[in-house]
Parts: C-alpha cells; structure tokens; sequence
C-alpha cells in the first residue's frame, strides 16, 4: 500500500509558520511529507528543513516526495525527542519554526499488518517504530492487571477499564491474545450491551490507550516542548496540531508555563523567582479545521493547532 496522509490544517499550519526563505524549518513528524512539502516549497536560497519521523515507511515515502527539494531537506529516521540532539550535532544552533502533527497517519491506520486499528482482524503491533522491541501484543499480554487497568484508564479515558483490564488477563490464562479481532472480542465482552454503541466503536478508547503506551506518546510530547521552545530562534514558532484532549492538555499546560513561568507567590509585590517567559502562545483558542475540510477528510475533526512563538531573551 502507497504511504497515504492527507494532512489535516495544512494551510493553516504554514500560515502560522511565518515561514522566511532563509530560515531554518523542522518537522518532527514527517509521515508522507505533506507538511513538510509546503515548508520546503517556501524556502530559497539558504533555506532549510529537516524532517524527522521514526517510522521507516514514512521516511521512505517522505524521502520520494521530498527529492525535487534536493539538499534543502534532510530527513532523519528518528523519534523527534532526539531531534534538538541531532541538529546540535549537525551544527545547527536553533530554528524558525518547529512543526509537530501527532496524528496517526491513514497508512497507518489502513495497514493490516500494522495492527493499529480495530476495523481490521490482523496481528497486534501498534508500533510506530517497527524496529523497537515493545509492541500492544506485549502489552496486552505481560502487563499486569493493575497496570492494564491505569493504561486504558488514563491514555483511553475507558469508563470501564477496570472491568476490560480484567477481562483480558482472564482471556491470556487460556491462550495469549494475538491479533486485534480477539482483543475487540474481550473489549465488548467487557463493556455492557446497552453501552456498547455509545461514543462510537466499543474498542476505540482501549486500542488509543495502548498505542499511546506503545510508543510513549505522551511521555514523549512532556519531555520535548520546553526544549523545543529553547531552540527557536527568536521569533520563531513552535506549531503543534493534536487530535485528542490528553495531548491538547499537555501543550496547552506547556504554553502557560512558558509564558507565564513565575513561581513566586501571588501576595510578592516583585518577582524574586528570576524566571522570564520563554515567548508567547500565539494562539487562546486552537485553531480548528473549517467546513471544507471536515466534510473531506472525516479524521480531521478532532484536531486541534496551537502555536507558541519565542521572543528574544526568552527563558
């Protein structure tokens, strides 16, 4: 199957970009390269982007898709909390502007052997890097009930992951669970009859739930932003575009700090912390996609952009 993503609030990304002919651009999550084409399109003379994506098919297909740029891209097989390491080490001191799309991409999810989604019967994998050792199958099967049950809880915000943890330890004493049709069996097993059509596919949160401890999502996306933001240049840009309220949450709680990194307590007539904002989130209210698009592409309507922007001195 052809490497298939329709990048969702395209132009309205690299609108909020600013992006400068000379500058220096990086996308940390390539996928087919669809963003990243309109970054390089931008670019003259002197300008640069470098793309990151950990997925070995998304750097393949970004690498075709990207070639008439020629060395004005560079592209990087690595998971982009490694990034700001690797540009040091290219001799690169800061960027313009930093894009992220922490979409899961329609090659992804469409797939069989992937394993990400619950639409198809295919083995269990969600791995996102396939070179790495830990995939949902593992999960599912070595994981602890206690911790099964805080996973889908917390990354699936599961109303019944207690009862669904405990299914699927009761299923593996039999024989280990291998594909995603079994686990989409256990799951409605789990959940009562009259819930099981409320909010879409019974599976939907659970199969979120492990792909997100799968690759470490949202461990990842905490532990890079504020060095993200360090690494722009002033007046640079950092655009993020998340699909689901966990993620949301921890950019949004990021932006604040930064702008708003004070800890002294409120009844101090001066500050004494010495803490300086980093910059400024350019954006209150995320940046939604219109009409258009979500009536073309149906992933779309849970993304959400939020952009923050470096001013000089920051930090």
């Amino acid at each position: 199957m052809e490497f298939k993503h329709t990048s969702v609030l395209l132009q309205e990304a690299i609108g909020q970009l600013k992006i400068k002919e000379d500058g220096t651009y990086m996308d940390g999550t390539l996928g087919g390269g669809g963003h990243a084409g309109e970054i390089a399109a931008r670019l003259g003379d002197g300008g640069r982007l470098i793309g990151f994506d950990q997925d070995g098919e998304a750097v393949e297909a970004a690498g075709r898709r990207l070639q008439p740029f020629g060395d004005r891209v560079t592209i990087v097989k690595d998971n982009y909390c490694n990034a700001v390491d690797v540009l040091k080490d290219m001799g690169i001191g800061g960027v313009d502007g930093i894009l992220l799309d922490l979409g899961v991409s329609s090659y992804q999810l469409d797939t069989l052997e992937r394993g990400f989604s619950y639409k198809y019967d295919a083995a269990l994998d969600m791995r996102m890097d396939r070179g790495q050792a830990l995939s949902a199958k593992d999960i599912v099967n070595e994981y602890p009930e206690e911790d099964l049950f805080r996973v889908i809880r917390d990354y699936g915000e599961e109303k019944f992951a207690k009862n669904i943890a405990k299914h699927i330890v009761k299923a593996r004493k039999d024989k280990p669970v291998e594909t995603t049709g079994e686990l989409n069996e256990i799951i409605r097993a789990a959940i009562p009859a009259r819930m099981r059509q409320a909010g879409g596919h019974p599976s939907k949160r659970t199969f979120q739930a492990l792909r997100i401890e799968c690759n470490r999502e949202l461990e990842v996306l905490q532990d890079s932003l504020e060095g993200f933001i360090d690494f722009l240049n002033p007046g640079g840009r950092l655009c993020i575009i998340t699909f689901h309220s966990l993620e949301d949450r921890i950019v949004k709680t990021v932006f604040r700090g930064c702008e708003h990194p004070c800890t002294c307590p409120p009844d101090f007539p001066v500050c004494v912390c010495g803490r300086r904002p980093k910059g400024k989130a350019v954006t209150r209210k995320p940046i939604l996609p219109g009409g258009e698009e979500l009536s073309e592409n149906k992933r779309s309507k849970s993304a959400k952009l939020r952009v923050f922007e470096k001013v000089a001195g920051g930090g």
